[in-house]
């Protein structure tokens, strides 16, 4: 899609969207002004906390739920945006141009099974779009009874916007960092028939990165319908569509494999050729959605998602060091100089799909209370890739770039088939059984039975997998009183075994599924002005997946899991008015990581890679009472040094960020119109924000300062 047709497309939505009330309103000065106040955390329920929504503080679990007006408030574009608010979460290799990924209490996400939307894994293998969605929701902790197969660190599932009753006409523009142009419109209400509503998003973008050169577009539409066949039968479906391409920012790696590069900038891009080309997705997710009441206090529900997704993945690649001594593998040189690979991999596609039915339904027994819900799902993946070309090319500098020249340029990607595909079934059950008035017992189980395929280029043929699993969840909630309880809860969760990554000797190869088990004890609070407490004290275990520097196998090593790593942590958030014009949030997380087990003294007894010890992230908004309307805020965040690679030879050290905001609201005629303006990294600072062991090891700098300003239109 072309420039000027996408940003007709966007320019001919807003003009639908607001031309009716552009007859009937001439332009005004401005008559009155607009104050809004909201809540930080603005939804105070979220699905992930079990099957169908439920209250927060009822639920036996950490749960962030972020919702639609906060995300407009501070001018989230990305989860990345969104998910600095929670201590909990971190970046894992979330590289400018790539995949956002995270990791939740220490452990990294899988981009296949922990990203979800409205309940169903969709790769995370891209910016999940969040124009067309409600709220964002980050369980903390196993999701094996709710979820099946996902991270032990929990997952991240995205709500979607649903048709309004009242007729929404809303649009947004904004400018951001060096140029970027965004715009988009949010359409909702009622047809002439009331029993069906629809919502449109449309989205447009012009990307120009902080990183200088890491500049795309994006284009995205979105539909949602609902049908209300009778009073108690409901059909929703909803659809998007999604293209972006952004040339991505590779990180760094640290010189001769053992000191931090310094003197670098957070600017610049090791990915700058005159070869480079971006990296090109296209995600489409088509959702389906039936319940029907069947009688008092009970329904039915089945709803399915199918996501396809492909990309044509190209970067000037920077690994390693051969100008220097026999070379460093992986490190770049001691004078900045690395290798610059020639990386291609076109085609890749992922197509999962999945199904779940259900019953929920409440009755006694005896002096009993019961909430139960049963069901079924079923869930297929099917990943096709071809032999990635990876082809040394010449070598650049991160002081003094190089240009490089792309040789043979008749390179090609291998035939692209199917490589690897999942079958998961499940049949579930959860009780919620009051015991007492203030006594709750939450009990459940998941069957889950797994069959996997994947290609073995050794063989040339199709290697077969079959495992199953039950994983049990039981937890016990007291209430102190109607503003207070306390909870413990013990989980088991189930995840597929980490892809051997890039480099190793059984790479691309997958690893055998693996349980991990975790105990929770929490607390929740609901208090006068609306101030919102939560607490937890969590321990979870799983199985060591790490490259096993100490054995080599035809000049590679081996991929494995050995040993286990224990993460314990303490999670604490806050958000309320501290008066009626001073609203707050803050979130704090203290972790410690061992990994042990794997008889390999360099190893066990050290912390786990990428995790900060102590992270904590603050948010103060003030309404100016001089100019109504008008208000200000501020936000910190702080992480703590992090270790590098396994072995802990080198650490990363801690850094604290600071931002700032302001918002004005006003009334032009019938328009509401909110002005954002937002600063991060106020005082410009360097730091590394995340750092991973894959591929060798890398490191990826954090924003350096970086404005937006926005104006949303509302009728």
């Amino acid at each position: 899609m072309n420039p000027t047709l996408k940003y007709s497309i966007l320019a001919g939505a807003l003009l639908q969207a607001f031309s009716a009330h552009a007859q009937d309103q001439g332009a005004q000065p401005v008559s009155e002004v607009v104050v809004t106040g909201n809540r930080f955390i603005a939804t105070d329920r979220a699905s992930v906390g079990g099957f169908g929504e439920t209250a927060l503080f009822d639920t036996p679990a950490s749960i962030t739920a972020i919702g639609r007006t906060q995300m407009q408030d501070l001018s989230i574009r990305s989860t990345t945006e969104a998910l600095r608010f929670d201590a909990s979460v971190s970046d894992a290799y979330n590289a400018v141009g790539y995949a956002e990924q995270f990791s939740i209490r220490g452990f990294a996400l899988d981009n296949n099974y922990s990203y979800r939307k409205d309940g169903f894994a969709i790769p995370g293998d891209t910016q999940i779009p969040l124009e067309n969605k409600e709220r964002i929701e980050v369980l903390k902790g196993l999701s094996g009874l709710t979820a099946g197969i996902a991270t032990p660190g929990g997952i991240v599932n995205y709500v979607t916007k649903r048709p309004t009753d009242k007729p929404l006409r809303s649009a947004t523009v904004e400018v951001s960092e060096r140029g970027t142009l965004y715009g988009t419109v949010d359409l909702g209400g009622r047809f002439e028939d009331r029993r069906f509503g629809y919502r449109i998003n449309a989205a447009a973008a012009d990307l120009h990165s902080y990183v200088r050169g890491a500049n795309g577009d994006r284009q995205f539409v979105s539909g949602a319908f609902d049908w209300q066949i009778t009073p108690d039968a409901l059909l929703q479906l909803d659809f998007d569509y999604q293209h972006k391409a952004q040339i991505t920012a590779p990180g760094f790696q640290l010189l001769r494999n053992e000191v931090l590069p310094t003197g670098v900038s957070s600017k610049q891009l090791l990915n700058d050729q005159p070869w480079t080309r971006p990296v090109d997705t296209r995600d489409t997710n088509l959702g389906l959605r039936f319940e029907v009441k069947l009688a008092p206090g009970w329904l039915a529900t089945v709803s399915g998602n199918k996501h396809w997704f492909k990309r044509d993945d190209y970067t000037a690649f920077p690994y390693g060091c051969s100008n220097e001594g026999e070379g460093y593998y992986p490190g770049f040189c001691s004078n900045g100089d690395y290798d610059v690979y020639d990386y291609q991999s076109v085609g890749e596609r992922k197509t999962p799909w999945g199904v779940q039915a259900m019953v929920q339904g409440k009755f006694d027994t005896g002096a009993l209370r019961h909430a139960l819900t049963v069901g079924t799902s079923y869930a297929e993946r099917h990943d096709s890739f071809g032999d990635y070309v990876y082809d040394y090319v010449g070598y650049s500098n991160i002081w003094q770039p190089l240009t490089t020249p792309q040789v043979a340029a008749d390179r090609v990607t291998g035939p692209v088939f199917e490589r690897r595909s999942d079958q998961e079934s499940a049949l579930f059950a959860q009780d919620i059984v009051n015991l007492a008035p203030n006594l709750t017992l939450h009990g459940g189980l998941r069957y889950v039975k797994i069959e996997r395929s994947e290609y073995d280029d050794d063989l040339g043929g199709y290697v077969h997998g079959d495992d199953h699993f039950t994983l049990p969840s039981l937890a016990l909630v007291w209430g102190l009183s109607r503003d207070w309880n306390v909870y413990g809860s013990f989980s088991h969760g189930l995840q597929h075994g980490g892809i051997a990554p890039m480099g190793t000797s059984n790479e691309a190869s997958m690893l055998a599924p693996g349980r991990s088990r975790q105990v929770e004890f929490g607390t929740k609070a609901v208090l006068a002005n609306g101030v919102n407490l939560s607490a937890a004290l969590f321990q979870i275990r799983q199985g060591l997946e790490f490259e096993d520097p100490y054995q080599t196998i035809g000049g590679r090593h081996p991929y494995v899991r050995s040993g286990r790593e224990t993460h314990r942590g303490i999670e604490f958030s806050a958000d309320g008015k501290l008066s009626d014009a001073l609203r707050y949030s803050v979130s704090l997380m203290g972790l410690n990581t061992r990994q042990d087990g794997t008889g390999l003294a360099s190893i066990d007894g050290k912390r786990v890679t990428d995790v900060p010890a102590f992270k904590s992230t603050a948010w103060l908004e003030y309404a100016v009472a001089a100019v109504p309307g008008m208000k200000v805020d501020g936000t910190w965040q702080y992480a703590g040094e992090k270790a590098f690679d396994p072995e802990n030879r080198v650490f990363v050290p801690d850094y604290h960020v600071f931002g700032a905001g302001a918002s004005y609201g006003l009334k032009l005629g019938a328009t509401a119109v909110t002005v954002r303006a937002r600063v991060d990294n106020l005082f410009d600072k360097f730091y590394w924000r995340d750092v991973t062991p894959a591929l060798g090891g890398y490191l990826l700098p954090g924003a350096p300062r970086t404005f937006r300003v926005s104006a949303q239109f509302d009728l």
